[in-house]
């Protein structure tokens, strides 16, 4: 089972992962070149006419060749299982309607290389953590790009610098908002909204990864049968392992032998 809950060794689905562990290289360079052909594209205004009318054709095959990989994928998915596949793989579908999701398709791909397909408890965490950085990152350069592309020429417009957009993205997705940059235009709030929704699956998923390590540390700690002691408060140095080690409780205190000679019990007053 892959991270996008798609059961790798099932038959009925060996055509299609075969043609995704062929296509999947090729389809993330394409997917880079969409990402930096469509950044030039923004950032460039005054280029020449040859270097536009070669970002538009990277732009257009990159779309053409998206939406025939999914459908590919879906048709080569058994009968009576394909709008579950298209329901669990939104960004290959959603890459084929909205620019904004081919960034993210980049890096779904990247889900299809070898190297990333270990499944070690460690390599599927580390895996994880990666993938949410990179998600993340994508989403804020890309909306950051699609907002000035849709904003600067806009009456009344103040994100009218990609610094300006890269700013706004920034602090609206980690939910600060201070309000001195903000978009005008329709298609620039669409993608605040995207933005926001975005900041808000991303908090979530980081708050989740924390406690699932933290909880993951803790059994492993009860387990081993250690105990955590706080730093001494007045040197701020860390407590000896060796004084925080907790003891079975038939070591925790030395047995009394039964024949042990007992001390004398004092008598009453007056007795010898």
């Amino acid at each position: 089972m892959n991270l996008r809950g798609a059961s790798e060794g099932d038959p009925a689905t060996h055509r299609r992962t075969r043609y995704v562990d062929v296509t999947g290289r090729a389809l993330a360079l394409l997917g880079v070149a969409f990402v930096l052909a469509y950044t030039v594209f923004v950032l460039w205004q005054d280029r020449p006419l040859w270097v536009t009318t070669v970002i538009f054709f990277v732009l257009i095959l990159a779309w053409v060749i998206f939406v025939i990989d999914v459908v590919i994928r879906i048709a080569l998915t058994p009968r009576g299982r394909r709008w579950h596949y298209a329901w669990h793989h939104p960004l290959e579908v959603l890459s084929a309607v909205l620019p904004v999701f081919r960034a993210l398709r980049v890096i779904g791909l990247l889900q299809d290389l070898p190297v990333l397909k270990r499944h070690t408890p460690s390599a599927v965490r580390a895996q994880f953590i990666v993938l949410a950085l990179a998600y993340a990152g994508a989403w804020v350069f890309f909306l950051a790009l699609a907002t000035l592309q849709a904003e600067r020429d806009a009456p009344g417009a103040n994100i009218l610098t990609f610094g300006d957009a890269i700013w706004w993205a920034l602090v609206t997705i980690a939910t600060v908002g201070y309000g001195d940059t903000y978009p005008v235009t329709a298609l620039g709030r669409f993608y605040a909204v995207l933005l926001m929704a975005g900041g808000i699956a991303i908090v979530g998923t980081a708050s989740a990864t924390i406690i699932s390590y933290l909880n993951e540390r803790v059994a492993g700690l009860r387990h081993r049968g250690d105990t955590l002691a706080p730093p001494s408060l007045s040197t701020g140095e860390e407590p000896d392992e060796s004084a925080t080690a907790a003891l079975p409780p038939s070591e925790s205190r030395a047995p009394v032998p039964a024949d042990a000679e007992r001390p004398p019990s004092a008598g009453p007053p007056g007795s010898l």
